[in-house]
């Protein structure tokens, strides 16, 4: 199940689009579909989460904390929004596109996809614009 939680103002529209979306992701890395909570924030409140559960002083857009177990993908991805919508003026992108970008990333990090090196970031990123594209087709 694919739940949608929100510490700010922001609210995605169409939820059951994206529900279907990141529900295909899984699928089409031969995946099961756990509990995968989304919680859409703000710096400030993913900053918190930063320092206390990874002792890190910095901003992100993304924490994920991986539940997943065997081939069944459940977790918590907090994203922050101010930082996708910081990110999407300095790549120069919609912000859409770098929010389903974000949204892909921590899914696959589940499916047990790395970016630490240069050809690991440079497999991810082929990825997530692989699941992008995904979006605008219609799920059966």
């Amino acid at each position: 199940m694919i739940s949608f939680n929100y510490e700010t103002d922001f609210e995605l529209q169409d939820e059951a689009k994206y529900q279907g979306w990141v529900s295909g992701i899984i699928a089409s890395e031969g995946k099961k579909e756990g509990e995968v909570n989304y919680i859409f924030c703000d710096d400030e409140y993913l900053l918190q989460i930063n320092i206390q559960y990874l002792d890190h002083d910095t901003l992100t857009d993304i924490i994920s904390f991986d539940y997943t177990v065997g081939n069944e993908i459940s977790g918590d991805i907090f994203i922050s929004v101010e930082r996708v919508k910081d990110n999407a003026s300095e790549y120069n992108v919609p912000f859409d596109i770098e929010l389903k970008r974000v949204m892909a990333h921590g899914i696959l990090h589940y499916c047990g996809y790395k970016d630490k090196s240069a050809g690991e970031e440079a497999l991810m990123r082929k990825k997530e614009d692989e699941k992008i594209a995904m979006f605008h087709v219609e799920q059966l």
